[in-house]
């Protein structure tokens, strides 16, 4: 039996077909038509309508908390390359940053990413490249301290060249671990996509370094045909410092 986000019963034999089908229209690329049907016939994106959320990866994230639980009641959360912002929507309920929880913690939801963001209530949003030098001391300024969850749904521009864009992603999650590392309290969490492909595995070398636990999951609203995972890192070490021994060395 398979059930859509709404709940309902989709393998159950004899019913209709209720699939929108999309007709290629003049001008229009097949590839484009082929999208705009997997988009309405997404019930992701359906939900996503319907309950406010800025599109589909809200619900990565959802899924990825259900699971790890990282977004608590408190919580400081940054949120990198977050436009259009749905990361941060869920965040924002999840750590109950407009306080609308009683006799929880209100937490802090801080979102940067190159482009200006529309405006979502209980988010401190800014324009910032988390490359440029001093970006991580920005954030710790506008954050009040340091943060308990950096997190990142990030992708590098698509070259349309499969291995030249798993590099690609997998060196901008490197670039968000990195900047983890500046910006984490010991003991925070760390999120963020991936492309299966085989280069990652230093990435996640990296992580097991510098957390307790480390995870490489695919959530059920992520695209079965997308070679995207995430990787959930938990229980920050503390930043190392300059010449300090990694615990597998001598």
């Amino acid at each position: 039996m398979v059930k859509t986000p709404t709940g309902k019963n989709t393998s159950g034999r004899g019913q209709r077909d209720l699939r929108v089908r999309v007709k290629t229209a003049k001008g229009r690329k097949l590839s484009s038509t082929l999208w705009l049907e997997r988009q309405l016939n997404d019930p992701y994106v359906v939900r996503a309508r319907k309950e406010g959320y800025r599109g589909r990866a809200a619900y990565k994230i959802l899924e990825l908390d259900d699971k790890y639980r990282f977004l608590v009641p408190g919580a400081r959360v940054v949120d990198l390359g977050c436009a259009p912002g749905g990361w941060c929507q869920v965040a924002v309920k999840r750590v109950n940053a407009l306080g609308e929880k009683s006799g929880k913690k209100v937490g802090t939801v801080l979102g940067v990413d190159l482009q200006e963001i529309d405006a979502i209530a209980g988010a401190e949003l800014h324009q910032l490249d988390f490359l440029e030098e001093g970006a991580d001391d920005k954030v710790k300024e506008w954050l009040g301290g340091t943060a308990h969850v950096v997190m990142s749904d990030m992708a590098a521009a698509s070259s349309g060249h499969q291995n030249t864009d798993h590099l690609r992603i997998i060196t901008l999650c490197e670039a968000a671990a990195y900047f983890a590392f500046d910006v984490l309290e010991e003991g925070g969490t760390f999120v963020a996509k991936v492309l299966a492909g085989g280069a990652e595995n230093e990435l996640l070398t990296i992580l097991k370094k510098n957390f307790t636990k480390v995870a490489n999951v695919k959530p059920p609203a992520s695209r079965s045909d997308s070679s995207e995972k995430f990787v959930v890192a938990q229980g920050f070490r503390g930043k190392r410092h300059e010449g300090e021994a990694d615990d597998d060395e001598e």
